[in-house]
Order: C-alpha cells, then structure tokens, then sequence
C-alpha cells in the first residue's frame, strides 16, 4: 500500500514519504509501518526494558500525541557505511513527485557545473529517486559515491537487500513482487557489473549545499513536466 502520511520506517530507521510503498507489521498496538523493501530484510527486534526505540508511524504533526509517544520496536545497529573506493567522486542524487503517481523529476550533480536532470510524466517518489541513482551510475564512470537521502536506495545496497530479491526471484520475503523492478534490476547490474560504485545516505533538507541543490534540480524538472 501507499503511505499517506510521512513518518519513520520501523525497521531501517529511515523516512517514509507521502506516497512511498509501505507495508505493515505486528497489530494493534504492535503494530509498525515500514518500506516495503524493508521487509525483504526485517530487523524488528523486541525493546529492552528501558530502551530507546523509534516510533510507529504516525501522520505528520502528530509528534506529541499519546499515539505518537508510544515506542514501538527497536532497530538492530546498522551495518557501517559501505566503503568508498580509493580515488572516487562523489555524486548526489534526489527525487521529486507530486502526487502519487503525479509529474516528476530527478536529478543528480557532482558540482554546481556538471549535472543532469529529467522528469516522468506519470512516476513515484521512490522511482525518481532510483532514477537518479541510476542515470548517475550510467553518466560517471570510474569509482563513485553515490550520496542519496533516500534509505530506500542507499539501504538496498549498504544492506544487501538486493541479494535477497533476486536469490527469490525478485519477490519480497512475503511473496510479493518486488516494486521498481525495472529499474532497480538495471541499477542493480551495473553496480555489480562496475564493483566501483558505493552509496552513502545523507538526511534531506538539512542543510547540506548539494543535497539542497540536486533537490532543486529534481524540482524543477518536475515543475517543468507539469
């Protein structure tokens, strides 16, 4: 299903945006949202006493209501940063939409002088920003750091969830298949292909100059295919 509301994904810890495929997991009061590329790799986990733990996800601006407040399940620590190869760049790439599908655009820039954009008449939020990813990894060659604000993209590969999804047959853990196929398998090849390519997730909106600017770029492109 589609997520409505933004809120945080309870098993990879990252954000999930208004139209973004989700799934659920538990019931009632247990009950949490998270991508669904992430149930192809659960990391839910039960709260110690007294633990820290995300919480379950809620519509936005509802942060201090009693649902809110509520913990729901722990994370397991994350894996490190994947390794950037000696000698690499660094490129960003983000993703825009409105509505879900609606016009959009993404973009990716390796400085303020090379980059490239371009934009889906009909798409999602998670296609751009894979989109990006992937023109990215097309455009550039030798070692890249791609640096995205999507853990849905950065996740699939520091985590490995991609293995997974073919090793099945490209169905999630739960028998479904898996969403963006058609460009997660091209992204997928090449990366594998290529053995020089590794990503890197930055937090969107925080002030990061080229974070913000390939934000811009996506945009645009989105705004100009409306």
């Amino acid at each position: 299903m589609l997520a409505k509301f933004a809120g945080r994904c309870g098993a990879c810890g990252g954000d999930i945006r208004p139209g973004d495929e989700i799934e659920s997991s538990g019931s009632g009061r247990n009950r949490v949202w998270t991508h669904a590329a992430c149930a192809a790799a659960p990391t839910l986990i039960p709260v110690p006493a007294g633990a820290d733990a995300e919480p379950a996800l809620v519509p936005a601006g509802t942060a201090g209501s009693a649902a809110a407040a509520k913990p729901a399940r722990a994370r397991r620590p994350r894996p490190p940063a994947m390794v950037a190869p000696e000698g690499a760049i660094e490129v960003y790439t983000d993703g825009a939409c409105s509505g879900t599908p609606g016009p959009g655009g993404w973009a990716w820039a390796v400085s303020r002088d090379r980059f490239a954009s371009g934009s889906a008449p009909s798409t999602t939020n998670q296609r751009m920003e894979i989109t990006a990813a992937l023109e990215a990894v097309r455009a550039l060659s030798g070692p890249l750091v791609v640096v995205s604000d999507s853990a849905y993209v950065v996740n699939c590969f520091r985590d490995g969830w991609w293995r997974n999804w073919r090793a099945r047959g490209w169905v999630t853990s739960t028998k479904s298949p898996v969403a963006n196929r058609d460009l997660w398998e091209p992204l997928v090849d090449l990366v594998e292909e290529r053995g020089d390519v590794v990503f890197h997730w930055v937090k969107g909106h925080s002030g990061h100059p080229m974070n913000d600017l390939v934000d811009e770029l996506a945009v645009a492109a989105k705004v100009a295919q409306s």
